[in-house]
């Protein structure tokens, strides 16, 4: 996982979209919280990461020498539930290795992942494959007998969060009600309609895609790993192509590539892009990007 320039002021804006006003607290413990858990794992703590939504995310170096990250979340529930679903796709060798984690704490240790190039950064004429090996080793595990999540699940949860945003003035103008409703029935007609199941990762977008290395391939960060329509794993990395070769020749491709139905690839990208939409809104996206994806929820 490559370092990046960090805006702390950012990552406290993002946390406290997400978790409100409690987030702040949260924050100003981080540095306590994290030189605890170097001194009783003997960590040797780095620099800060871009971190997502959710959680701070700091380099450090396992005892041996092990390039490492370490990362916090206020939202203990989701860690917990992250460690557990790496645990899971340990076996397909294509997700970080848990070395620590601390459910009280809300805290995990990753092994880093090197070169760690995230996925948009890498040529897009190599992408298609590779992604499509990618799937096949994650697709491959086998799930836990009475596994809790589902795709259903997934999407109930994103509509109801997402869906929210549509009372702001500069969302609602662009994706009414009708756009999203029509969407939601677009996803209900696909859930009741998957012939196959697989253990998804869930949440297989770009910047969860990190480039291993030629030993081991590009590996994914941040689970929700649920069961659902293959097709879902290969979703956002299609609808990222609005503003390059457009979401429907991307499409074609990665359909071909990892062997899915194309057809149904397509209509998962319809009911995803309004998510796309409503994200690039939110941090001022180019508009070309923004209008081809709304153009999708027709």
């Amino acid at each position: 996982m490559q370092a990046a320039q960090v805006n702390v002021e950012d990552i406290g804006a993002r946390l406290s979209d997400r978790f409100g006003s409690a987030a702040e607290g949260w924050l100003a413990a981080v540095p306590s919280v994290a030189a605890d858990l170097a001194s009783r794992w003997g960590l040797v703590l780095g620099e800060l990461f871009a971190s997502g939504a959710s959680s701070v995310v700091l380099r450090c170096r396992w005892p041996d020498g092990t390039p490492a990250v370490l990362k916090l979340s206020p939202d203990r529930a989701l860690l917990t539930r992250q460690v557990e679903m790496l645990r899971v796709f340990a076996p397909s060798g294509r997700v970080p290795a848990v070395l620590a984690a601390d459910a009280e704490a809300g805290a995990m240790v990753l092994a880093e992942v090197l070169p760690g190039t995230e996925a948009e950064d890498l040529p897009p004429t190599s992408l298609p494959p590779r992604w499509a090996e990618l799937l096949a080793a994650l697709h491959a595990v086998t799930p836990p007998a009475h596994w809790p999540w589902d795709l259903r699940g997934r999407c109930d949860e994103a509509f109801v969060r997402i869906g929210r945003r549509l009372a702001e003035p500069a969302i609602g103008a662009r994706i009414d009600e009708a756009t999203w409703q029509r969407t939601i029935r677009r996803c209900a007609t696909l859930l009741d309609t998957q012939a196959t199941t697989v253990l998804l990762h869930g949440d297989l977008h770009l910047g969860n895609v990190l480039d291993g290395g030629p030993s081991r391939g590009l590996i994914a960060i941040d689970p929700k790993a649920c069961l659902g329509d293959p097709c879902y794993d290969a979703v956002d990395y299609v609808v990222a192509g609005a503003g390059h070769e457009g979401v429907e020749a991307r499409c074609q491709r990665v359909a071909a590539a990892c062997g899915l139905d194309g057809d149904r690839l397509y209509s998962w990208s319809q009911v995803v892009a309004p998510m796309a939409a409503i994200a690039h809104l939110t941090y001022g996206g180019p508009e070309p990007v923004i209008d081809e994806l709304i153009a999708l929820t027709r």
